[in-house]
């Protein structure tokens, strides 16, 4: 399992399993029958809603996102509270408070801040949070202001991610970022004065023109801020990214991409923040005080919670039963506005599928509890792993035992690129979208 074997570009990133590939739209029909039925024993519950608008697509990302479309913001979020009330009225759902809600993108803070005050007020309407629910907003520097940031704390989020990427003014430019290092400065100093439980700042390992000098150098800048986290990313290189096209048409060196190279860089990443009094949360995220910092979106998704996805795009997992939401902005909000689920495909998971899920989702957080799977499903399903745990822990990336599953740094530098052997053999070898 050599480095050589990885190629440059494409999907590294695990989010979920069996991958989107084996999602399938005739498999939609299962939804709405696995929300039928109200629970008995509900677990957690979670809300993720998608903003997909930018001021301008980054040459790196692959998410759904749509530039000079702010004609479409406010129908869009009437949209959003439309499919939140439909949802919402299923049995299986309905009387249910979320633990966790994250607003991701595109780029929300590209909302205004009457339209933050109004999505905020929208959802406490249909389906108000837990008392102390986490409530996960990111932000982009160049679109945060006071007043934005006043809202959103005062609308009740508890948790807000500043993507700054890297502090290098060159770097940010070579990638499409629009802000620069003042901006993120700024926009911190914004946040930080007006007070938010937990404040963290997104970093990017490997983004095109990025140096060992000018990586370690925003890292250094970052740890001086001493945000309540910092969460690291390895850039993937998808083929819908413009940043792939330039690599295909010769106009950007990969050199520099390489994952070897993204892998000791995140490895010293990791070993200087926690030089610098940062303790490892996961293996992409260290703290600065972990008795205070929570991960409810992660934590509890990746522990079996359910997850509602709101917007174009979005996916779900609902009763172990994936489904992504239509992915054309117009066709999505037509179809909410018809009173028809906004679905594009689904796929429904058989008891092996869902341990697999949880799994892999947890070997991301660094630790394993094979005990607490093996209560869950059945200590002979567990048996599915052994082989392959065996010869993560020769070549040195993980130790186990009965019991627990516990990665070492070069383990989770690489788990995204380890976890595909873990997978069902059915599920091996394809695309993961």
């Amino acid at each position: 399992m050599s480095e050589e074997r990885h190629p440059v570009t494409g999907n590294y990133f695990v989010s979920t399993y069996p991958p989107f590939f084996y999602w399938k739209t005739e498999e939609v029909a299962a939804v709405e029958p696995a929300l039928g039925t109200a629970l008995a024993t509900a677990p957690s519950l979670g809300f993720y809603f998608h903003i997909p608008f930018c001021v301008q697509r980054c040459n790196y990302c692959y998410y759904l996102s749509y530039e000079g479309c702010g004609e479409k913001i406010d129908p869009y979020l009437d949209t959003l509270g439309s499919e939140l009330t439909t949802w919402m009225s299923k049995p299986a759902l309905a009387g249910r408070r979320p633990e966790f809600i994250y607003f991701g993108g595109g780029t929300p803070s590209i909302l205004s801040t009457p339209q933050v005050r109004l999505l905020l007020q929208r959802i406490r309407q249909v389906a108000p949070w837990q008392e102390h629910a986490e409530v996960t907003f990111e932000c982009a520097p160049k679109t945060l202001t006071e007043k934005k940031a006043r809202a959103l704390k005062d609308g009740g989020v508890t948790r807000l991610s500043l993507g700054i990427q890297q502090l290098n003014d060159d770097v940010l430019r070579g990638s499409g970022r629009i802000h620069l290092v003042a901006d993120a400065e700024r926009a911190y100093q914004t946040v930080r004065h007006v007070g938010f439980d937990q404040v963290n700042l997104d970093l990017m390992v490997g983004m095109p023109g990025e140096t060992e000098a000018t990586f370690m150098g925003s890292l250094a800048q970052v740890v001086k801020l001493a945000p309540d986290s910092i969460t690291l990313y390895q850039t993937e290189i998808p083929h819908n990214t413009p940043l792939f096209r330039s690599i295909r048409d010769g106009h950007q060196d990969s050199a520099e991409l390489d994952w070897a190279v993204k892998h000791d860089r995140l490895k010293r990443a990791f070993a200087y923040v926690e030089g610098n009094g940062y303790a490892r949360r996961s293996a992409y995220t260290a703290v600065r005080d972990p008795r205070t910092v929570r991960f409810n979106y992660q934590d509890l998704q990746y522990h079996g919670a359910d997850l509602l996805g709101l917007g174009a795009s979005a996916f779900s997992y609902l009763g172990g039963v994936h489904h992504q939401n239509l992915a054309s902005l117009d066709t999505y909000m037509e179809t909410v506005a018809s009173e028809k689920p906004p679905l594009f495909r689904a796929h429904v998971l058989t008891a092996c599928e869902r341990m697999i899920r949880e799994f892999i989702l947890q070997m991301k957080l660094g630790e394993v509890d094979l005990g607490r799977l093996s209560a869950r499903y059945g200590e002979s399903e567990i048996q599915h792993f052994h082989d392959t745990l065996t010869l993560h822990a020769r070549e040195g990336w993980l130790a186990f035992d009965d019991n627990q599953v516990r990665l070492t740094l070069d383990g989770l530098a690489r788990v995204d690129r380890l976890l595909p052997a873990y997978y069902l053999s059915l599920h091996r070898g394809s695309r993961y979208s």
